[in-house]
């Protein structure tokens, strides 16, 4: 399929574009905690949401990190940034690499929130059911964002991101998507990049730890660094959103 420009907002006027980009579980509106306290005289923020996510529930295609490649960089090419960082969480991680590889030359930093590897991720069996079953069972859903932010975070709010990912997502979208980010491996061409990078990993997330980022994204990253937000688990935006705005901000601008 051709690349489109996905919905998007946009926040902010400033010289240093950035495209931010969702994860498996939520569209652009994962980031509405931390929107009112970007800087938008030092940065423009384009927020877009993936082909069966979002504004863009209804437009399919084959749900793959190359498609997302594609559609980000016709976003960047509508908005006039011939140079941009990305921002990318947990799925968003792998993609924001994809786009790097296929737009040479044009991506100036990255930023990973709990960002998965290119080498994809390993599951066992079981793990694999629980994550599968998640694109028609709710409480696969459920257990995953509650296994992944510590099993220590309040009820209502399990039931809200279980919520908004059901009504933001559809369901053959969510399922092909995982396929992509747990299933794609391109580690080896990543292997040797000089671009800035900057890890953000939460202490309470088992999946994608601190100990994973130095296995992975250190190793094949020539200038990367890894923080570790303490008291965060998969979802920092929500977990801690100022220290994370800060982070990322302090690192883009350096």
């Amino acid at each position: 399929m051709s690349p489109v420009a996905l919905p998007h907002d946009v926040i902010g006027s400033g010289p240093h574009g950035v495209i931010v980009l969702h994860g498996w579980f939520g569209d652009r509106d994962s980031f509405r905690k931390i929107k009112p306290y970007l800087d938008g005289g030092a940065f423009t923020y384009a927020l877009p949401d993936y082909r069966g996510y979002g504004q863009a529930l209804d437009l399919t295609g084959d749900y793959t990190l190359a498609e997302i490649s594609a559609d980000v960089i016709a976003l960047a090419d509508k908005l006039g940034w011939e140079t941009f960082s990305l921002v990318g969480h947990s799925m968003g991680g792998t993609a924001m690499q994809r786009v790097m590889l296929d737009a040479p030359g044009r991506v100036r930093k990255l930023v990973g929130i709990s960002p998965v590897p290119a080498s994809g991720v390993p599951f066992d069996d079981d793990s694999w059911a629980l994550f599968a079953g998640a694109a028609q069972e709710p409480g696969n859903r459920r257990a995953i964002i509650d296994l992944t932010t510590g099993n220590r975070l309040p009820g209502a709010w399990l039931d809200e991101m279980v919520d908004a990912s059901l009504l933001r997502s559809t369901e053959t979208a969510f399922r092909a998507y995982l396929d992509a980010w747990a299933r794609t491996d391109f580690h080896t061409e990543v292997a040797g990049t000089t671009t800035p990078v900057l890890l953000i990993a939460g202490a309470h997330d088992p999946a994608l730890s601190a100990d994973v980022m130095r296995a992975t994204w250190l190793q094949w990253y020539q200038n990367a660094e890894l923080l570790t937000f303490a008291d965060a688990g998969h979802y920092a935006m929500d977990e801690t959103p100022l220290a994370l705005v800060s982070a990322v901000e302090r690192f883009l601008a350096a």
